[in-house]
């Protein structure tokens, strides 16, 4: 089975990291793939999952929740201002806090509801235009006024460039974790999270090579 493998490959990281196997969190990342996919997973005891798409998130949690009541799920994809509220009460984490703007809505709804998800904040650590999060030269002020907005941050997220190698990547959030003492990493998918593992990471991202390739949405 594919999650068996892949939480065998997580223990092997784990030993040769010198880390123990519960400081390293698997979401299994969800999106874009047929319900009868994701139930398998929930069959077999896996209860972490990540989506994109808060839209898509909607369109499955809720009854999932309803029969497998400790499942938990986080979101991982760019959250639209206007869609924060809904993302707030479907989600038990958020991974991509990028902007004032955002920030500020999320504090605000959280006076309003009462609580809040966990938050990690997104940071662009290849610098690509196209690519959301903070740059890492203004991350240590964005999480300063994250914190001042009485926000759950409670770590950094990074999708480094296809291109590159991740572990540079890595490296520099742990820095900028480290000095800002925050726990969380957020870091490592399908191709790279053994070595996402060595520099820290406590939430590692794996979609495919879970549930096989994703299901592109009929047009």
């Amino acid at each position: 089975m594919p999650l068996t493998d892949i939480q065998d490959r997580i223990a092997k990281a784990c030993a040769e990291a010198e880390r123990d196997i519960s400081e390293v969190q698997l979401i299994a990342v969800s999106k874009v793939q047929p319900l009868e996919r994701v139930e398998q997973v929930l069959e077999q005891g896996h209860r972490l999952f990540g989506e994109n798409r808060v839209q898509e998130a909607a369109s499955k949690w809720p009854d999932f929740k309803t029969r497998y009541p400790d499942a938990s799920v986080h979101l991982i994809g760019p959250l639209q201002s206007n869609k924060t509220r809904q993302a707030m009460e479907l989600c038990d984490a958020i991974h991509s806090v990028d902007r004032p703007k955002l920030a500020t809505t999320l504090a605000r709804l959280a006076q309003e509801i009462g609580n809040c998800p966990d938050l990690f904040i997104q940071v662009n650590t290849g610098e690509e235009p196209q690519k959301a999060g903070v740059l890492p030269a203004e991350a240590d002020q964005f999480i300063a006024d994250a914190r001042a907005l009485d926000l759950p941050i409670k770590g950094l997220m990074c999708i480094p460039p296809v291109e590159e190698t991740p572990c540079l990547h890595f490296s520099l959030l742990r820095k900028i974790a480290e000095r800002n003492g925050l726990a969380g990493l957020s870091m490592g998918m399908s191709a790279d999270f053994e070595q996402a593992i060595a520099f820290g990471a406590t939430h590692i991202r794996v979609g495919s090579a879970i549930f096989g390739d994703r299901v592109k949405p009929a047009e």
